[in-house]
């Protein structure tokens, strides 16, 4: 196994790349992060790093990498909001592609040993097939943010095959945890749920809520960065635990766990939603070692707690 000394986070500042952060600094790597504030806190900062603030589209960010030449990068700022890339493709394009196409050249032209980008498994398979889905599905990317995120990852094979930077692309089912967006496009169903009720706050369900999604919780996808990291692999991984779980479920879960004991409100469906997701993520395990640890019931658990104390 290479070791890395040096490593620079896209998105350090934000709900998943500050977890990755600080299990790089417990395994005393230098690390460098990038990151424009437009979605990550200065609260979720690790003291222990060196902070540039800006986007990952501003040249001044590819003159970074050259100077720091990192041993390994991991590529995590993105836009992700679903909605906002329907709204302005463009705007989506400049920061997941243009953005992505910039970090990768830079980090190749200086000899990074490894580029770990974070990628989308839950919007990359169409729900047409019966999940879980594997790497080998053929991928039906329909909104901008995910033909973004397919873009990115066909230039990251280019990088690799032309100039021989090693390149793992991680797929995720749906995130949850510690530190994610509390609102707007950047929340995820669980956190919006659990500050709601909370805050006993009117949750309404989209549709029957009877959609489906597989959700990992954060410190599982942080071991599967590391394992990314420290395997001699390339390629690319789904990272998800292969189960689905409704809406309505997930509701009735945290509606229990905040003693909310509200009544369960249905609302309009939303447009063009993804009905049903989960992950296969075998080769994960073969290639990885990866296998997610926490369970749901665990994982909501964590995740109320530490909102609790907001």
């Amino acid at each position: 196994m290479p070791k890395y000394k040096t490593a620079i986070v896209t998105g350090g500042a934000g709900f998943i790349g500050s977890h990755i952060v600080d299990a790089l600094v417990r395994r005393h790597v230098k690390v460098h992060v990038i990151d424009d504030l437009s979605t990550g806190s200065r609260k979720n900062l690790n003291p222990n790093v060196q902070f540039y603030k800006m986007s990952v589209v501003d040249p001044a960010a590819a003159a970074l990498v050259a100077k720091i030449k990192p041993d390994v990068f991991f590529h995590l700022a993105a836009q992700i909001d679903v909605r906002c890339s329907v709204e302005d493709p463009p705007a989506d394009a400049r920061v997941n592609i243009i953005g992505t196409i910039a970090m990768a050249h830079a980090c190749a032209k200086v000899g990074v040993k490894k580029f770990i980008f974070t990628s989308s498994g839950g919007a990359m398979y169409p729900d047409t097939l019966r999940p879980p889905y594997s790497e080998k599905t053929l991928d039906d990317p329909l909104s901008p943010y995910a033909i973004a995120k397919r873009s990115a990852e066909m230039y990251l094979s280019f990088e690799h095959r032309i100039h021989g930077m090693k390149t793992v692309v991680l797929r995720l089912a749906n995130a949850y945890g510690p530190r994610q967006a509390l609102r707007g496009g950047y929340a995820g169903v669980i956190s919006v749920f659990t500050r709601q009720l909370l805050k006993r706050e009117k949750v309404v369900i989209n549709g029957t809520g009877k959609q489906t999604r597989d959700y990992v919780f954060v410190s599982d996808i942080v071991a599967a960065h590391m394992l990314a990291m420290e395997k001699n692999v390339t390629g690319t991984f789904n990272i998800g635990t292969g189960i689905q779980t409704t809406v309505n479920t997930l509701f009735r879960t945290i509606n229990k766990l905040t003693s909310a004991k509200q009544a369960e409100t249905h609302g309009p469906a939303c447009k063009g939603e993804v009905m049903r997701s989960a992950l296969d993520a075998r080769k994960a395990r073969r290639e990885l070692g990866w296998t997610p640890k926490v369970k749901l019931d665990e994982g909501l658990k964590k995740t109320v707690a530490w909102f609790s104390k907001l």
